[in-house]
């Protein structure tokens, strides 16, 4: 490995080694993900989700159909910071597939997208003490302000000089882990640090831009505030590799089941259906038939709906009535 001033402390546990080997054979099911690259459809709405997820992390009360709502344009009703988070974070992961990961002007610059009219001096580091807080209790003290530009001059060395050396995988679950750990800016942390691993992994693997890595670690954020926690106790960043890698696989397992039920079992009219409805959006029967352009209701229900539903690709949110004149039906 390359000489550095600075490398930050962790190990290459076998958990590690067994995860990145899982990882990798799941990436190798090429045709899923590469089409996953092909659809603007799927990659919005993922890239949605990774919006709405990393938000709610950090106390943002959107909903996801309010989320997508701001992001199509629509007017929404709501707390005027959180919806101009909502359209800031859009923003810069929009800025994704330009910017440099190893830059450190880059990080800066997209701070400000992320934090702009936000009264948190977007785009420079903080100036007073700061620290991360999960139910109500401080997990640690951030470095001193003072130390903050030196520290992110060393860990941005240390990913260039990195680059080539150490795994992908790892190197973007270690810078996660210390720039949460040094909290350089006032606020968006955490949300800089979701979107620079994303980043970090995009640079080594494309489909990871469109990958909604946030989504899987908000619905674990219990363990991800312990994982950063225990790594702070242990003095490196080693149990927090390794939960990360824990969330992209279970990602990935989630996106491969997925694509191989519609890809497998679905017919070409409930995969024609599929394609119309957005996730996560409750739809009417009535909604489902105007978008296929159906008259029938025998229809609908025979070759779409129930072929759907049996195969988990759709579920209906009354579905203990479900012949309820309010029943709609979700695309999972």
């Amino acid at each position: 490995m390359k000489d550095t001033q600075y490398s930050p402390p962790y190990s290459i546990s076998n958990k590690i080694v067994a995860l990145i080997s899982d990882i990798s054979e799941l990436l190798g099911q090429v045709s899923v993900f590469k089409d996953m690259i092909n659809k603007p459809h799927l990659r919005k709405v993922n890239r949605i989700k990774s919006v709405h997820s990393s938000l709610k992390i950090e106390a943002n009360s959107l909903s996801f159909e309010q989320v997508k709502d701001l992001i199509d344009g629509h007017l929404v009703i709501g707390d005027e910071k959180e919806i101009l988070e909502v359209k800031n974070a859009y923003k810069a992961y929009e800025e994704l597939p330009s910017l440099d990961p190893c830059s450190l002007a880059d990080l800066k610059r997209v701070h400000k997208i992320m934090t702009q009219s936000l009264p948190c001096n977007p785009g420079k580091y903080r100036t007073g003490e700061e620290g991360v807080s999960s139910d109500g209790r401080c997990i640690f003290v951030a470095p001193l302000p003072q130390f903050v530009p030196s520290l992110m001059e060393q860990l941005f060395r240390w990913l260039k000089e990195s680059e080539g050396d150490v795994h992908p995988l790892v190197r973007a679950a270690v810078f996660h882990y210390e720039f949460v750990f040094i909290h350089p800016f006032k606020d968006g942390n955490g949300r800089m640090a979701r979107l620079w691993c994303t980043a970090l992994l995009s640079r080594w693997k494309k489909v990871f831009e469109y990958i909604p890595l946030e989504n899987q670690i908000e619905q674990f954020q219990q363990d991800y505030y312990e994982a950063i926690d225990k790594s702070n106790n242990a003095g490196n960043s080693t149990l927090f590799i390794e939960f990360m890698l824990e969330m992209i696989k279970k990602v990935l397992i989630s996106i491969y089941e997925q694509a191989k039920k519609e890809n497998s079992g679905a017919s070409v009219y409930v995969k024609r259906m599929l394609l119309l409805m957005d996730y996560e959006t409750p739809y009417t029967s009535t909604e489902i038939m105007d978008m296929l352009g159906l008259k029938s209701k025998e229809n609908l229900r025979k070759n779409y709906l129930d072929p759907a539903l049996q195969l988990g690709l759709l579920s209906m949110t009354i579905p203990e009535k479900p012949n309820s004149k309010n029943q709609r039906y979700i695309k999972k």
